[in-house]
């Protein structure tokens, strides 16, 4: 069995968005074919298209998984459903979880189900951030560190990070 490395931007708008993200976390532990490695700080951004809602708050894990991306991304989207997201969604609308697969190795693809590495990643300092607390790995497309990445990102938000942490059960 393969194992791979993947990292998964996590966020939450909609009622106790600290709760959701842990559910989250500890849904991806659960799986028999997924271990959290890793959990980045949590941090309180500003919404992204649609400015009138709720702040959000983000993070990222590093996980290992024997999972293919595409069975992966339809764990990630199971537990969105789990923890009461609707299948259908307006972009950009409020959310009460938001699992997206950022890096899964140093894999490229591009489907109509996936997008590895995700192609807003490098445009986001909520995905940044959080990912450089847990690692700094090269983007496989545009060949740039994440901390290259963030020194060019155009988003001027900024993020506050909270002192509440976000836990690995281990199993």
């Amino acid at each position: 069995m393969t194992l791979h490395k993947a990292f998964i931007a996590l966020g939450s708008n909609i009622g106790n968005r600290l709760e959701n993200l842990q559910d989250a976390v500890d849904r991806l532990s659960l799986n028999e074919h997924t271990s959290v490695l890793e959990v980045s700080a949590v941090y309180m951004t500003e919404p992204v298209g649609e400015t009138g809602q709720e702040r959000f708050f983000n993070g990222v894990v590093l996980i290992e998984t024997s999972l293919p991306p595409e069975e992966l991304r339809l764990y990630c989207k199971t537990i969105e459903r789990e923890l009461g997201r609707p299948g259908a969604y307006r972009r950009w609308s409020p959310r009460v979880i938001d699992l997206d697969i950022i890096l899964y190795d140093d894999w490229c693809i591009r489907s109509e189900m996936l997008s590895i590495p995700h192609h807003e990643m490098h445009n986001r300092k909520f995905v940044l951030v959080p990912l450089l607390d847990i690692a700094n790995p090269l983007h496989p497309f545009l060949g740039q560190t994440a901390v290259q990445l963030l020194d060019n990102c155009s988003d001027r938000s900024v993020l506050i990070k909270l002192k509440k942490k976000l836990t690995i059960k281990r199993i």
